[in-house]
């Protein structure tokens, strides 16, 4: 589905930070029941292993609610299975308000493409609350590479005799890559490595020529000029790099993917409950403290409504089965 037939609200949860700042910290409630919501705490789900960026934004926006909220939110580590492992316990957790997933789009969007027997449905089995953030994609290159643009660059692995050596840490990548080549249509080779840190190493080394990676992982390399950034996916400009254009301004239109991580609960959690943790998220972010603090990780701040949510999950998740099947990608 071309961007421009989207609805607006997708398109900007797409390719940009997509901030709602106007709402109350937290909106009144019709019953004294779900005003009253918690009275007791609340953990919140994370399938990946403490100090990455998802459980940092977790830990962040855990406080946030628990200050807001006067109860405690828990951040609680279940790690494994390209993080099925956390997914399914929420899934399968009562729908009280008192457990929360913090979904990132490789759990809730990429791994449908990914696996054959997912034993749940991103759409179906959760009550979708709002993103947290979404985390840029940068093509990055060595200095020592001529090309000082991606036109440049584009143009000159259009010319080589041999295909293009790019390297990814994880499936995500490998997809976001298999898009974004076809999409420029440059022959390439992926290269699988164990993690955006061995991506980085190999490319700053010169075992492969170019890479999809988060900001995050490649920011300080850039900032240091060790690596150079030759544009950003998203709607506008990354803050941290705000001297790097979209990839769409740099020349080649229509690719509309960025990582992002977002709050859900299991299907049928009350609505008032769901609504009062919106609003304290969306409050958040107009935080200074929090929006430096997401900065410093390479997370653009992100909000949005259930339905703006389903609406990104329901565009993506078919988006990344062809990712699947122009990169060759069978599910497990």
């Amino acid at each position: 589905m071309p961007l421009t037939s989207l609805p607006r609200f997708v398109a900007l949860s797409v390719m940009g930070a997509m901030m709602t700042l106007s709402q109350p910290a937290v909106p009144a409630q019709s019953s004294s029941a779900s005003s009253a919501y918690p009275t007791r705490p609340v953990t919140m789900v994370v399938g990946f292993a403490p100090g990455g960026g998802n459980d940092i934004l977790a830990r962040l926006m855990a406080e946030q609610l628990t200050k807001a909220l006067g109860q405690s939110f828990v951040v609680e580590n279940r790690t494994g299975a390209s993080g099925m492992i956390a997914v399914e316990a929420v899934k399968n957790a009562p729908a009280d308000g008192y457990t929360l997933l913090v979904g990132p789009s490789s759990a809730m969007a990429i791994n449908p493409s990914l696996f054959a027997k997912l034993r749940y449905d991103p759409v179906k089995d959760f009550a979708p609350i709002t993103l947290m953030g979404n985390i840029p994609i940068v093509v990055a290159v060595r200095p020592e590479n001529k090309a000082r643009t991606l036109g440049e660059f584009v143009e000159a692995s259009k010319r080589a005799p041999t295909a293009l050596n790019v390297g990814s840490g994880s499936s995500s990548f490998q997809l976001a890559a298999a898009l974004f080549f076809e999409q420029a249509g440059i022959e390439f080779q992926n290269i699988n490595y164990r993690g955006t840190s061995q991506v980085v190493a190999a490319l700053m080394g010169g075992e492969i020529d170019a890479s999809l990676l988060d900001a995050a992982g490649v920011l300080p390399q850039v900032q240091a000029g060790t690596l150079r950034a030759l544009a950003v996916s998203g709607g506008s400009r990354y803050s941290a790099l705000p001297d790097v254009p979209t990839i769409t301004e740099a020349g080649v239109p229509g690719f509309e993917m960025s990582f992002w991580s977002a709050l859900f609960a299991p299907a049928g959690t009350p609505p008032a409950a769901l609504d009062r943790i919106r609003a304290v998220v969306e409050q958040s972010m107009q935080d200074p403290s929090v929006r430096q603090r997401m900065a410093q990780l390479g997370i653009e701040p992100a909000t949005s409504t259930a339905a703006e949510l389903t609406a990104l999950l329901n565009h993506e998740i078919p988006l990344y089965r062809v990712a699947a099947h122009k990169a060759k990608v069978e599910p497990q």
